[in-house]
Order: C-alpha cells, then sequence, then structure tokens
C-alpha cells in the first residue's frame, strides 16, 4: 500500500542559486509543483493521465515560507500530501527539509481541476470514482497560515510592466504560476536582497495570461518589510485590463 505522503529528493542545482550560493525561491516552488505531479501521477490521478481525457490541474493558491533556502549542491527532500478534497478544489501541502530533521520551511497550496477545452472547473470527484478521497492526509501538520486575501489599497504605484513570451508559458498554455512569484520577486534588486531574505510568499491567481498580453505590477508597502502585488494585463487586440493575481512578500 503507496503512503498517503509523497517523498522526494531533489538537488539544489548551482544555476538555480542566486548570488548568496541558496536557492531562488521560484526553483523551490518549481520543485514544490514538480513533487504534486510525482504525488498526484503515482496515485493515478496526475496530470499525464489527466491529459488524456482532456483535464488539467491549476494551482489557485500558493503560500510559501522558509527559514532559509537550501545551498547549491545540498539535497533536500520534499513531502507533499492532500490536506482535504471538495468537488472543485483540493488542498495540498508540503514540507522541506534536509532528510535528517532539519526544515527549510513549508507550503500550502489549493489546486482546481479544469476542462481544457472550456478552460473551465470541473468536478474532481468524477476521477476514478473520486479515488482522491483514499490519499488525503489529515494527521501530518502544516504549521504555517494558509494563504489569506490580499488587501490592497487605492494608494498603489506602477512600478513595472512586462511583455510576455515563449518562455512565461507552460503545458496549459498561459504564463506558468512559478513565473509570476519570479517576475514579482525581480521588482526588488540584488542591493534589497544583499539585506534581505524572503521569509513567506503567498499568491493568489485569479485569471489566466497567454503570450500577446503586458503585465503591469502595481506595488504597496503594507507594513514593514511587507509589500502586496497587483498584476494586472492588458489583453492582446482589445487593451482590456484584467487582474491576473495578487501577491504578498513578507522580508526579514
Amino acid at each position: 500500500m503507496m503512503n498517503k505522503i509523497g517523498t522526494y529528493e531533489f538537488m539544489a542545482e548551482p544555476f538555480h542559486c542566486d548570488f548568496s550560493g541558496r536557492m531562488f525561491l521560484g526553483h523551490l516552488g518549481n520543485q514544490k509543483l514538480n513533487a504534486a505531479d510525482f504525488h498526484s501521477t503515482d496515485r493515478g490521478f496526475g496530470m499525464k493521465y489527466l491529459m488524456t481525457i482532456k483535464r488539467s490541474w491549476v494551482l489557485s493558491r500558493l503560500a510559501i515560507e522558509v527559514t532559509e533556502m537550501p545551498s547549491q549542491y545540498e539535497h533536500f527532500t520534499i513531502e507533499t500530501w492532500v490536506e482535504s478534497a471538495m468537488r472543485f478544489f483540493t488542498s495540498r501541502n508540503f514540507c522541506v527539509s534536509d532528510g535528517e530533521g532539519r526544515v527549510y520551511g513549508y507550503g500550502r497550496s489549493i489546486w482546481a481541476m479544469i476542462d481544457t477545452e472550456t478552460r473551465q472547473p470541473t468536478d474532481i470527484y468524477s476521477i476514478d470514482d473520486g479515488a482522491i478521497k483514499k490519499w488525503i492526509e489529515t494527521d501530518k501538520p502544516c504549521p504555517i497560515e494558509k494563504g489569506g486575501r490580499v488587501k490592497m489599497s487605492e494608494n498603489i504605484t506602477l512600478v513595472k510592466t512586462i511583455d510576455i513570451n515563449y518562455n512565461d508559458i507552460d503545458i496549459n498554455g498561459h504564463v506558468n504560476s512559478v513565473k509570476y512569484i519570479e517576475h514579482v520577486l525581480d521588482l526588488w534588486n540584488i542591493a534589497w536582497y544583499r539585506e534581505h531574505r524572503i521569509k513567506r510568499f503567498e499568491i493568489a491567481y485569479v485569471a489566466e495570461t497567454h503570450q500577446g498580453d503586458a503585465l503591469r505590477f502595481y506595488r504597496e508597502p503594507t507594513a514593514e518589510n511587507e509589500y502586496c502585488v497587483r498584476l494586472v494585463k492588458t489583453e492582446g487586440e482589445t487593451k482590456n485590463q484584467v487582474e491576473v493575481c495578487r501577491c504578498k512578500a513578507v522580508f526579514g
């Protein structure tokens, strides 16, 4: 009987580390998504199978907290498990450690399953008669807060605009979830990161972004070393303005 908790080993490759020799948060987030895919694929509800029936998982919310980041060449372990599942959403948690008791951090995520043709949410329980329910693990703790609603005032500043290009797009045909994180963290320069480290990052996705769109980044300081960021896309030919996601970054 396969364990409800999946455990996967990774290495902090040197080209995935920043000037300090520590792993980029975006790459750590990407490895968490890899662990999620390995876990769901091993248990029969992963992307490899879903794509054959025109379904796909999409990330709705992600919260990451870290006390430190793995160093280059360091091996680390990601544990992941499904905490709950409802008809249209499921929650999945993560624990990142060195495999010997030292914990780097945790993560919480919310996922939806969509029909890849209509792009609309679809019933998670319809997959293998709701088999995901037998993999729910409620006994393992995840001691960080869930991602909340990122509240911003009207006093926000446009700090950057970028165009969406080939390397931003993933297998679902829209901007990759982690690319948003990388673009947001680029709003601060290296001098800032010489004095600060990221402690917590939250992101809540609202709409998809595609090649040909432009992204505008609005930033607002909300507490000491805490910032909220709102991303708005300008759609290709129509030039419609649509909110894409909101983020919160907390530094130490």
